[in-house]
């Protein structure tokens, strides 16, 4: 019987796992798809997230498919330079999501399981029980991160409150008989009116559109070429000519988020937990910060050792930080409006990020770089602990904690949580905080 059961082998899922294993938690991912996708719903890694991929030193597999380092992030295709960020990463990595999620699955010591769609979910006091691909698993936990139809949050009838859809869009990559040149041959930024293009590898080219038609059609009406190409021509002009659709989705610009992250023995991370317009990078990296904020804390749950409450500050850091993302993403969208109205809301904002102090905080928000919570001093400059422990820099380690904690050597003392943010800087208070986050001495 694993640990921990994981519902949905994206990123989020996977990461999970991945922080649960380096822990030394017994796990088990299960997956509806028969095999993995090769589609990419996301096509960027904010520094943040970069950050977190290479300390954990997963970075290494995704280089070589990275098709650009973009110098900026955008909102709603209004440019945010990011070269001033305080990170060895000071911009956006445009790369496919299907090579990050391959790149940490690679490191997964247990296969996920796939052809294994959730269809019941049962809790006690002991643990979780569910039904996958026809078969009954027993775990302590649950983590669903089945994404943003979550069957997990369906079945156990969790409170997803927000707006419905307003808009609607296509997302699609295409196969291009025809193009002008100088027309999507780099990333660039998207701009915010409909049809930009961004070449893909394999010969793809990404392209999502809206316009009067994407709003008439309804939501399972199938994409077509016709559809892409009017819309395309419109942008572009007749050099463009589509050759192919290879894969499209209709999606709109739904707010919504769990109330509460955890239910019981079940906890929520990722699109399972809130959903909203997927524009700059927001989504992926949302819940790669989801993973990695809740994998420690749900292995020292699982070992034992973790102190009271610290499950619980899962919800309270991470709900508050994708509610900002919400509102964000939905000022995004009325910014993205062809309408005049939203047009001079969008001439005063892009005056208003000339002003440097105004451009470093949507930086850091976007970025990711300037999330923190209560009680934290920052980010840490040094690699996270191989085996998921906290670490101690720059002072002894006080007694009956030494299994538990990782001691270093350093200038500045400092204790780094396991996800890499420091709960502790010097001076006064170091016990209180490794009670507070790692648990009472041995």
């Amino acid at each position: 019987m694993p640990d921990v059961l994981i519902a949905g082998a994206g990123p989020t899922g996977l990461l999970t796992a991945f922080e649960l294993e380096r822990a030394g938690v017994d796990v088990l991912v299960v997956e509806r798809d028969a095999e993995p996708t090769t589609q990419s719903k996301a096509l960027g890694l904010q520094p943040r997230s970069v950050e977190v991929l290479a300390d954990r030193g997963l970075l290494a597999a995704i280089e070589p498919h990275v098709q650009a380092k973009l110098p900026a992030g955008h909102f709603s295709g209004v440019p945010i330079d990011y070269t001033d960020l305080p990170t060895c990463f000071p911009y956006q990595l445009g790369v496919e999501q299907a090579h990050v999620t391959a790149a940490i699955e690679a490191r997964l010591r247990t296969p996920v399981l796939r052809d294994a769609a959730v269809t019941a979910v049962t809790q006690d006091d002991e643990g979780v029980t569910v039904t996958a691909g026809g078969r009954e698993y027993r775990a302590g936990w649950l983590v669903a991160a089945d994404g943003g139809h979550s069957t997990v949050r369906t079945l156990l009838g969790a409170a997803f409150p927000g707006s419905p859809a307003r808009i609607s869009l296509v997302v699609a990559d295409v196969t291009l008989s025809a193009k002008p040149a100088g027309l999507a041959e780099d990333w660039t930024l998207p701009s915010s009116g409909s049809g930009y293009l961004l070449p893909l590898s394999g010969g793809r080219y990404r392209t999502i559109v809206f316009g009067e038609e994407q709003q008439r059609l309804g939501r399972d009406a199938p994409v077509t070429v016709e559809e892409v190409q009017r819309a395309l021509t419109a942008a572009h002009g007749p050099g463009v000519l589509v050759g192919e659709v290879l894969w499209a989705s209709r999606f709109g610009d739904a707010s919504r988020q769990l109330e509460q992250y955890r239910h019981g023995r079940v906890l929520f991370a990722g699109d399972a937990a809130h959903v909203h317009l997927p524009v700059g990078g927001q989504g992926l990296n949302l819940g790669l910060q989801d993973a990695v904020n809740l994998g420690w804390k749900l292995a020292a749950t699982v070992r034992g050792t973790a102190p009271e409450g610290l499950l619980d500050s899962y919800h309270a850091e991470r709900h508050p930080i994708a509610a900002r993302v919400l509102v964000s993403t939905r000022a995004q969208a009325v910014l993205g409006i062809p309408d005049p109205d939203a047009a001079a809301v969008r001439q005063v904002f892009t005056e208003l990020l000339a002003v440097p102090e105004a451009r470093r905080a949507v930086a850091a928000e976007l970025s990711g770089i300037g999330v923190t919570y209560p009680g934290i001093t920052g980010r840490a400059d040094i690699p996270v602990s191989a085996d998921g422990r906290a670490v101690l820099v720059g002072a002894a380690v006080p007694p009956g904690w030494a299994g538990r904690v990782e001691g270093r050597e350093g200038a500045a003392p400092r204790l780094v949580r396991p996800d890499g943010y420091i709960a502790w800087n010097g001076g006064p208070g170091l016990e209180e905080s490794l009670h507070r986050w790692v648990g009472a001495p041995a």
